[in-house]
């Protein structure tokens, strides 16, 4: 959950408490890496992807991917940021977090459009980026890379690039960072 959303989406009076550490910065990166080879070896050319981080949590992600794309390919790969705040569907019945920053510099129209993110978990925040995008073009195709899937989806959304499926209950949360990724459980104060 990313920084703005664990400030202002959390139940009132909780507070993340970690239990363990699933990965460590290495392990991020190396996830990254796979997840940047993978999409190379789908597409035949860089120059039509347009990676998007999910702000806030999926931009250090999308970042990170991009770094590697760039190192992979050896050239640069399109990118930005999109906040997705006021395309939720669940607006009422969380608060709307301060607006974050968009910049996508070119248009998406005929462009592979990779959304990244740090957790997939209901899908809802997905269905809002896609309708955001739709602001900005009309996209060739739209992928979708996270670095955690961790089930419990309440729509049909599917990662196509997965650095890590973690399996968990519905009652733990998930804290994913470049420098590592924790569960823990949401604990009142």
């Amino acid at each position: 959950m990313a920084e703005r959303e664990r400030r202002h989406v959390r139940p009132r009076g909780t507070v993340f408490v970690p239990r363990t550490q699933l990965l460590s910065a290495d392990d991020v990166q190396r996830a990254v890496r796979r997840m940047a080879h993978e999409i190379i070896e789908r597409h035949e050319s860089v120059d039509d992807l347009v990676l998007v981080g999910l702000q806030t949590g999926g931009v250090p992600f999308c970042d990170l991917l991009h770094r590697e794309l760039g190192v992979i390919a050896g050239r640069e790969v399109s990118s930005g940021s999109l906040d997705v705040a006021f395309y939720r569907d669940d607006v009422g019945l969380h608060p709307v977090v301060e607006p974050a920053s968009t910049t996508i510099a070119v248009d998406l129209t005929n462009r592979v459009v990779i959304i990244v993110d740090d957790v997939l978990y209901t899908g809802r925040t997905v269905r809002a980026a896609l309708n955001a995008l739709s602001d900005w073009g009309r996209a060739r195709a739209i992928e979708l890379a996270v670095m955690i899937d961790r089930g419990h989806r309440e729509l049909p959304i599917r990662p196509d690039y997965v650095g890590k499926n973690l399996p968990t209950a519905r009652h733990e949360a998930i804290d994913a960072h470049v420098d590592g990724v924790w569960i823990g459980e949401l604990v009142a104060k």
